[in-house]
């Protein structure tokens, strides 16, 4: 029973990616080409910060950032606890 469950898991998870790749859009293909150039334009204004990436990264996009950052603290946390214990 475990292997035709791990199989179909494997097979969903196949079929996911292969319909994802048909649909991701093109490289540089925007569905609004002007958002790169409002933040190349206002980032200084809007944020105050003459760092572009940073401005985007922390004041456009915080809370994505602040996701990320929390994955990678929990995984982080796993990681040690799991190399951390002793086996007998």
């Amino acid at each position: 029973m475990n292997k035709a469950v791990g199989f179909f898991a494997v097979a969903l998870f196949a079929v996911f990616v292969g319909i994802s790749i048909f649909l991701i859009p093109g490289y540089g293909s925007y569905p609004n080409p002007n958002v790169p150039n409002y933040y190349l334009n206002n980032a200084l204004v809007d944020t105050g910060s003459a760092n572009v990436v940073n401005s985007i990264v922390w004041d456009y996009r915080g809370y994505d950032t602040m996701g990320e950052e929390t994955v990678l603290i929990v995984a982080t946390i796993g990681v040690v606890l799991l190399v951390g214990r002793r086996v007998s």
